[in-house]
Parts: structure tokens; C-alpha cells; sequence
């Protein structure tokens, strides 16, 4: 299979960057992006598989979650995406477990210290506030670090090319579900002043997280109610040097169900994070420097208070969390030639977490804590980018070293070539190692931890070749990667340890056609297959599965985009997903979930360049599947409303 993949890779073209958005047509020398180096480059000057999702897009998704739009992309599952609001969100990019994907806000990392895996939540940010997102794929713990096995997802809120004092954007939606969407921003620049403010939305009736499978038990239904507030200010002290600061706050509150098939009406949960900081970027001549701060707190409470009690059971249950980040940064580019950029740098992260858990039953009261337990790393990297041939050839060669205060020191290193065979063609590839260092719950746990836990670690490699014309634009990759060492629970033992390993070997072909003018389409397809060994889910005993739970074998997304006039747009667009397994329940065999096919719609009218009228609709057939075995996933929900700037 592996061979077959690879000659596939090898034979098939494909594109620089997917997306239903005018970067999409772009030529290679054309697309800027940030994250595959740490500072802005054009598509032709680096091999990394950069997918960008720009702000064209986005608007055209007013309806949709971050983890929608993120589901729709070649290589990625969003499980849960498609799921009730404020349902879990796991991110598996190019087959990697949970956890295995770094998310960046402006560059820099942010996690969650007190969930198992260190996942941030993807619920707390607002489409609305986004202006531009980079998905980076491939092993990135090279500029990145820890985490960051399987890529990097850059979710970018700063404002480019703001150039009067004062303007202001609002929109409004309104939808089924008793939905309301509102967003409202102002921003402008002001002499050496820019500044940005934004307030987000969402307030949803919902329906129920869990499925009734009699269709008869009349669960009730799961709603939502979230809102983002944030602001940045950068100041121009002098031509080379610029000094910013942000502040974010994101919280929602939803209701959930007891579980799989399982109604429960009073439980609920309430997250909230606050994220701010600071920057500095100065760059003259040669050199260009960037320091980054940023504190995080986040906080998660889950409260059930039971109106349907069984004998025995559980009457009410708190459990809360707390979490707290630090991430420091320090680096450095210097343009030593013409053909010669070395970027170093040194980061320091620090997490914190703590719990308390209480319950009441017809045993009593019940309460436990994880007390304040903290961990920290710190890591120095650099990396060479240089070009020969007329800038034909382009290679990264980079490394990493780590210092964690558990379990001591580990490193990382990348190679990534390509070369530019003409302005349209290209070909590239990477050799690259990944690491995820052990979560605090997983190593200071007192019922479960193991202090003994080394990082889990990996090897990538991809090939390459993407092309791009004034109608046509491509790309192919073939992606393999080995994972040792992956940390998974004991069910003998009752601890976490280092025993799981993983194989995967893909394929990732996206396409943008542009026949007319005025149409466009936009498709991609992944194939992933993998083996994975860890202890079985039905009798705990050593055994290999040669599928991935959650994730499907293949997926295909397509857009169909029209533009009637200077007015009006409307596209289409259709995912299909194959049958994948999922969980059985304890200590049974897996389930094969169905595979599924549901399409969405959008439209919008410009009355003016200031007035914009908009409709989308999701799940238009009103499909009925799973995305996650036993929780509702989205019936047809329709949603419309306008947007103004001035």
C-alpha cells in the first residue's frame, strides 16, 4: 500500500493553496505566508505544505465554526465539528491522535495545562475574529516545539493595510435554532497608533448533544451562549522598531447530555479563557528581532444537578479546572547573504493547572483536588535558509533542543528542499521529527500520573509537487510518519505510560479551477491509512489496529462558486466522508460508523460597498449521521443576516 501511495504522489500534481478565496489563484511567487518560517516569505521560497484559508473565505462562512471551516481542508478531521455547540473539538491533522496539533493565536502557542492533552479549545474563538488562518503540515517542533507532531494550525487575528483613523464593520445573523450571530469591530491607524477592538456572539436554542436513538424519549434540547471580546494596540516608536499589546477574553456556556444515547437535562458546562501580553519588533538593515509574551488563564466547570435521581446515584457534581500559561520568545533573522537567512531563537513555556471535584449520592458527599502542580520547558532553536541556482533551490536545514523540568532533555531537527522548476512548477520535501512532551495531569496525577513518562516522538517525510497556472492550480503530497514512544493509558496498570506506536502513510491531492471568470472550483481529497499498537479497547492485551479510530480513510470536500454579477455570489459545497471506526463502549469491539455525504449553500448581495446581505445553510438534505457514535450530529440549519462597514 505504502509503495502505491508513493508512486500516486509522485505522478499526480496538485496545488499551492487550497481555498475558496483569491489567494487560491494566485501564482507561487505570488502567495505570502508567515508560519512555515517565522516571518512573512512567498510560497515559492519554502517546501512546506502551507494551506491558507483567507479572509474572502472566512466571510463566506459567517455560518460556520473555526472547526468547521478547519474540516473542510485537505488532511484534516475536526471530530465534533458537526456536532452540538460547545461539543468537544479534536483536531486529528494527517491521522495524528488527539493533541498532536500545535494551535497558534498570532504566532504564538496556546494550550490548555489542565486537559489531558494539553488541547486548546476550539470553541473559544469566533470566526468572526479571525482575519486569516495558516495551516502548516508536517512536523513543525523545530520553530515550534512541543506538540506540534503533525503541524501547526496559525490562527491570525492582527489587521494588515489599515489605513484611515476611524472605521467599523458589524454584522448581524439570525437563524434557525433561535440563533443569533453578531459581531461588531472598530479599528484604525492614526499617525504611529493602530489599534483594533472586537466584540463576538453566539446564542443558539441548539438541539441535543446526545442522540435518541427510539426517537421517542424526547431529550431535550442543548444550548449555547458565547461571546469574545479583544483589543490590540501597536505603536510605530520609530521606523525600526514597533511595540504592540493584545488582550483577549472568550467564554462560553453550554448545555450538555449524561453521554452516548443519554439525555440529561441540568448539566452544563461554563469555559472561559483570558489571554494577553505583548510585543517587540525591530528590523533594520541585515536584522530583524521579535520578542513575544503572552499570559493565559483558562477555567473549566462542569456542574450536574441531577433532577432524576436513581437509587444511589449521583444528586449533584462540580468539577472545576484551572489552567495557566506563560510563553516567553526571543529571535532573531538575519539576511547574511543574498542567498543566506538564519533565524534563532529561544522560547520558555510554563503551565499550570489545578482541580476540584465534589459530588453528593445517596453515599454521601464526595470530594477530591489535583493541587496546583506546574511543569516548564525551555528550548533554543535555529534554522538556515538558503537558495542556489537563480533561488531555484531553496532548503531549510533547522534543529531544537529541549530542556523539560520532568524528564530532562530532548531535540528535534528538519531538512526541507524544493525546487522551483519554472515560475508554475515546483517540487519539494522534508525529512523532520516531532515531539509532544507529557500533559501534567499525565505525569503528577496522583491516581494516575507517571513521573516516569519520556516525550512521545516522531519522524516525518514528505514528497512533493504543486502546480500552479492562470486556471488551474494543484498539488499533490505524500506524507509518511512513525511514531515511538506515544504515551497512552495502562488499563492493567492503571497508569499513563510510553507504549503506543503509530504508522501513516497519506495522500493529500487539492485542486482550484477557475474555467471562466466568473467560476470557480475548489476540491481536495485525502487518503490516510495507518496502524496503530496499543493495548486493545475490548480485553486490554498488546494488539495492533490497522485503522485510526474517529478518522476516516477518505474524505473529499468540494466548492462550487458562481459570481451571477458585481453583486451577487453563490456557491455550493459538498463533503463526503468514508465509514471509520469508533468506540463500542467499555471493553467491547469498536463500531463501524457509516459513511456520509451532506451539502451546504451560501449567497450573498453587495448592495453597496458598504451594505452586505448574506444566507447560508448547512446540512441541506438534512442528512442523519454520526460524527461521533451516539451525539446528534447538525440537522439543517439555515442562517442569514447583513454586514456593514463604513
Amino acid at each position: 500500500m505504502k509503495k502505491k501511495i508513493f508512486i500516486a504522489a509522485a505522478v499526480i500534481f496538485s496545488s499551492t493553496v487550497q481555498g475558496q478565496d483569491k489567494d487560491s489563484t494566485k501564482l507561487l511567487n505570488e502567495v505570502v505566508v508567515v508560519t512555515a518560517t517565522k516571518t512573512p516569505v512567498s510560497q515559492v521560497q519554502t517546501g512546506k505544505v502551507v494551506t491558507v484559508i483567507g479572509k474572502d473565505l472566512l466571510e463566506k462562512s459567517s455560518g460556520k465554526s473555526v472547526a468547521q471551516v478547519l474540516n473542510e481542508q485537505a488532511g484534516i478531521t475536526v471530530n465534533g465539528a458537526y456536532n452540538s455547540p460547545g461539543s468537544v473539538q479534536t483536531i486529528f491533522l494527517r491521522g495524528a491522535s488527539s493533541g498532536r496539533t500545535l494551535i497558534l493565536l498570532d504566532g504564538i502557542p496556546v494550550s490548555d495545562p489542565s486537559m489531558i492533552n494539553n488541547e486548546f479549545d476550539l470553541n473559544l474563538f469566533s470566526i468572526n475574529d479571525v482575519e486569516r488562518i495558516e495551516v502548516c503540515k508536517g512536523a513543525q517542533s523545530t520553530l515550534y516545539g512541543s506538540d506540534a507532531v503533525a503541524g501547526v494550525v496559525n490562527i491570525i487575528t492582527v489587521k494588515k493595510d489599515i489605513k484611515k483613523a476611524f472605521n467599523v464593520k458589524a454584522t448581524t445573523g439570525f437563524g434557525n435554532k433561535n440563533t443569533t450571530r453578531n459581531n461588531l469591530q472598530f479599528y484604525g491607524k492614526e499617525g504611529k497608533f493602530t489599534y483594533t477592538t472586537r466584540f463576538a456572539k453566539l446564542k443558539t436554542n441548539g438541539f441535543s448533544a446526545a442522540y435518541d436513538s427510539t426517537g421517542k424519549a424526547n431529550f431535550d434540547n442543548d444550548g449555547y451562549d458565547g461571546n469574545v471580546i479583544s483589543a490590540a494596540v501597536q505603536y510605530q516608536v520609530i521606523p525600526a522598531l514597533s511595540v504592540r499589546t493584545f488582550i483577549m477574553h472568550s467564554q462560553y456556556k453550554a448545555d450538555i447530555d449524561a453521554g452516548i444515547f443519554a439525555d440529561e437535562k441540568d448539566y452544563t458546562i461554563k469555559n472561559s479563557n483570558l489571554s494577553s501580553g505583548f510585543g517587540i519588533n525591530y528590523k533594520k538593515g541585515i536584522v530583524a528581532i521579535t520578542g513575544n509574551y503572552q499570559y493565559g488563564e483558562l477555567k473549566r466547570r462542569y456542574t450536574n444537578d441531577s433532577l432524576f435521581v436513581r437509587p444511589f446515584g449521583t444528586k449533584f457534581e462540580s468539577n472545576k479546572y484551572g489552567g495557566r500559561t506563560q510563553y516567553g520568545e526571543l529571535y532573531g533573522i538575519i539576511a547574511a547573504a543574498k542567498w543566506l537567512n538564519i533565524i534563532a531563537g529561544a522560547d520558555y513555556r510554563w503551565g499550570n493547572m489545578n482541580q476540584q471535584y465534589y459530588s453528593l449520592s445517596g453515599f454521601g458527599p464526595y470530594s477530591s483536588n489535583f493541587a496546583d502542580s506546574s511543569l516548564h520547558q525551555t528550548s533554543f532553536y535555529s534554522s538556515l535558509l538558503f537558495n542556489a541556482l537563480d533561488k531555484k533551490l531553496n532548503v531549510e536545514i533547522g534543529g531544537r533542543t529541549n530542556k523539560h523540568s520532568r524528564y530532562g532533555n530532548n531535540s528535534t531537527y528538519t531538512f526541507n528542499p524544493s525546487y522551483n522548476i519554472n515560475k508554475n512548477w515546483r517540487v519539494f520535501g522534508s525529512i523532520a521529527s516531532g515531539f509532544k512532551a507529557p500533559s501534567i495531569f499525565q505525569l503528577l496525577d496522583k491516581f494516575s500520573g507517571n513521573p516516569e513518562l519520556q516525550p512521545e516522538k516522531s519522524t516525518n517525510y514528505e514528497l512533493g509537487i504543486q502546480q500552479s497556472h492562470e486556471k488551474i492550480t494543484s498539488r499533490v503530497v505524500y506524507f509518511h510518519r512513525d511514531i515511538k514512544n506515544g504515551i497512552d493509558y495502562d488499563n492493567v496498570n492503571f497508569k499513563y505510560f510510553n507504549f503506543v506506536k503509530q504508522t501513516v502513510d497519506g495522500l493529500e491531492l487539492e485542486l482550484t479551477v477557475t474555467p471562466t471568470k466568473n467560476l470557480s472550483v475548489n476540491a481536495n481529497y485525502t487518503l490516510i491509512t495507518g496502524d496503530e499498537q496499543t493495548q486493545s479497547r475490548k480485553n486490554v492485551h498488546d494488539t495492533t489496529y490497522n485503522y485510526l479510530l474517529r478518522r476516516p480513510k477518505n474524505n473529499v470536500n468540494l466548492n462550487i462558486g458562481y459570481q451571477f454579477c458585481k453583486s451577487v455570489f453563490a456557491s455550493i459545497t459538498g463533503k463526503s466522508v468514508s465509514s471509520r471506526y469508533d468506540v463500542g463502549g467499555y471493553r467491547k469491539e469498536d463500531i463501524l460508523l457509516d459513511s456520509y455525504f451532506i451539502l451546504s449553500a451560501y449567497a450573498e448581495y453587495k448592495h453597496s460597498d458598504n451594505v452586505k446581505f448574506f444566507a447560508n445553510a448547512q446540512n441541506l438534505t438534512n442528512k442523519k449521521f454520526f460524527d461521533i457514535r451516539g451525539y446528534t450530529a447538525i440537522p439543517v440549519l439555515i442562517n442569514g443576516g447583513v454586514t456593514f462597514n463604513w
